[in-house]
This record gives structure tokens, C-alpha cells and sequence, in this order.
């Protein structure tokens, strides 16, 4: 049977190992919604213009400038980086997202990948708050202005993706073949250009994002995950939605079913457990030579780890 949007919506949301997808529809959701509510408040006479609107979800979903602000909305710490202003801004951000993001997911694994979008929004809207609270430049307009958008977030990807695998090639329109290096050289140059321009909040999260996703890669080829609390944080949460699973099983098969548990159990360990100093040197090689340089051992030894 064919099954409706909802279902393909729901299946993609709760499919294991999917976080890139999952990402993608959390933001898209986000901007819907907001977009639908802004409609039906402007019908209903709720609203006289756009821009109240705006600045009422900026209140409510943006990082403000202020620190004192922030103490009393602490939830935009993370809300900021699902949040967007415009069609284009959105639209953007996810493209740089599934492309830079599908290699995070592909070479360290879809936890990981979640690990440094978290990592990266959080980075970015710590830079700009500090920034705009010790540069003189910015005195005038802290307590006027928000962050909204995953660009920090994607920066984080996009310098890690550059990070581990700078050799890697994108076909770009007009340029033809672009090592992803020089990709997030321009865009990271560009960003500290912009964060003394029109929107220099949004630049100076731009760094935070791509600072976190280099030393994030760095950190991982010295065999240390920084963002792994962030998956610890995660668990314990979904801890309480996910009910246990019993399993009944008949009296006379228990000692079967024990045995070929223990086997499959002793099989997955070995299959899934790889020295963290492979891990390391795999790491390197990547670094230097690239991904497709490695072997298919090698490929299926990273896969494992990445699980």
C-alpha cells in the first residue's frame, strides 16, 4: 500500500541513523509553521505588519544580544539555530547542510553529525554574544538585536567535512571540479570580511561555527569526541519516551536462545570494536591523501567505529 505524506514524514523522522534528513525536517518544519502562524495572525487582525510579527518570533526564538536576556530565555540557546528569517535563508543553509553533511554522516557517523551541528550553533551564538558585549564596535547594539538561523551550525560541517577530507571534490556550476578546502577557505574569509558589516551577527556566528568545526576534527584525530556529552544528553532524553521492550520466549528455548545471543553478541563486538589508535591513523590518512585513498578495509573499519 501506498503510503501518505504523513506516513513518509514519520517514517524519515523516526528512522534510525537518518539524523542529516532529520535535521533538514526539523528546520523546514520550524519555518512553516512560523510562516502558516504569521498568515493567520495577519488575517485575523492580530498583527497590522510583517515586521511586528517578526519581531515577535525574534523575541521568543532569536539569541539576543544582551546576556541578561539570555539568562531569562536560556531556550534560544537552541532555538536559534532551527530558526529563519527568510525563504533564501533557509533554503541555503540546508543545501550547504546536506551536501557538507552527507560526508560527516558518510565518514564518522550520524551521531557525530548531530554532535557538531549542536556544537556549532552553540559556539556560534557564545561568539556572537561575547563579541557584541566586549567590542566596542557593537556597544550601541546590544539589547537590539537577535540571532536566528543554522548558519553556524552548517559552518561547523562545513569546515569539519574540510577539516578531515580537504582534498575532496564538488562540482561546482561554471567552476567545474573545487577542492571543499578552498570552498570553506572563500566562505570563512568572507564571514570574517562581513563581521564589521550589515550583518555582523550573523558573521561572527559564522566563525564560532567553522572555529568549533575544525578543532572538533583535530580533537577526534587525538581519539577525543568533544560533542559526546551532547549524545549522552540526547539518550537520557529520549530515555523517557522509548518504553522497553519485553520479549517472551518458551522455557525450553531459553538456553538456545541464550547461546545464540552470546554468540551473535561476541560476534557484533568483534566485528564493531577497532583499536582507537587505527581509528587514528585512518584519521591521518584521510587528512593527507583523502577518503578515497583508503582502503576497502580501511573504509569498513571507520564504518564500524563511526556505529
Amino acid at each position: 500500500m501506498q503510503q501518505n505524506l504523513w506516513d513518509q514524514f514519520k517514517g524519515a523522522f523516526t528512522k534510525g541513523n537518518n539524523g542529516l534528513i532529520q535535521l533538514i525536517l526539523i528546520n523546514g518544519v520550524v519555518f512553516v509553521t512560523l510562516r502558516i502562524l504569521e498568515v493567520v495572525l495577519a488575517l485575523s487582525g492580530i498583527i497590522d505588519q510583517t515586521v511586528s510579527y517578526q519581531q515577535m518570533y525574534l523575541d521568543i526564538l532569536g539569541l539576543p544580544s544582551d546576556i541578561r536576556q539570555v539568562l531569562l530565555r536560556p531556550w534560544t540557546l537552541i532555538t536559534t539555530f532551527f530558526t529563519h528569517y527568510g525563504f533564501f535563508h533557509i533554503l541555503f543553509n540546508m543545501l550547504f547542510l546536506y551536501w557538507f553533511g552527507r560526508l560527516i554522516h558518510e565518514y564518522l557517523g550520524n551521531s557525530r553529525l548531530i554532535n557538531l551541528y549542536i556544537l556549532g550553533g552553540l559556539a556560534g551564538g557564545v561568539l556572537y554574544i561575547l563579541i557584541y558585549n566586549l567590542s566596542p564596535l557593537f556597544v550601541d547594539e546590544v539589547g537590539r538585536s537577535a540571532l536566528v538561523g543554522a548558519s553556524a551550525s552548517v559552518f561547523a560541517i562545513v569546515v569539519a567535512a574540510a577539516t578531515l577530507m580537504p582534498d575532496h571534490q564538488f562540482y561546482l556550476l561554471l567552476l567545474g571540479p573545487v577542492r571543499i578546502k578552498y570552498i570553506a577557505i572563500f566562505y570563512v574569509a568572507m564571514s570574517f570580511i562581513g563581521s564589521i558589516g550589515p550583518n555582523a551577527g550573523g558573521d561572527i556566528a559564522h566563525l564560532g561555527g567553522a572555529i568549533i568545526g575544525y578543532f572538533y576534527i583535530r580533537s577526534m584525530q587525538r581519539g577525543v569526541d568533544i560533542g559526546s556529552w551532547i549524545q549522552s544528553t540526547l539518550d537520557f532524553i529520549k530515555s523517557f519516551f522509548v518504553r522497553p521492550k519485553v520479549k517472551v520466549t518458551h522455557r525450553g528455548s531459553t538456553s538456545r536462545t541464550r547461546s545464540r545471543r552470546t554468540s551473535r553478541s561476541s560476534s557484533t563486538s568483534t566485528s564493531a570494536h577497532v583499536p582507537q589508535d587505527e581509528i587514528d591513523a585512518i584519521l591521518d590518512k584521510i587528512s593527507e591523501k583523502g577518503y578515497e585513498s583508503l582502503t576497502k578495509e580501511e573504509k569498513q573499519k571507520l564504518f564500524n567505529a563511526s556505529k
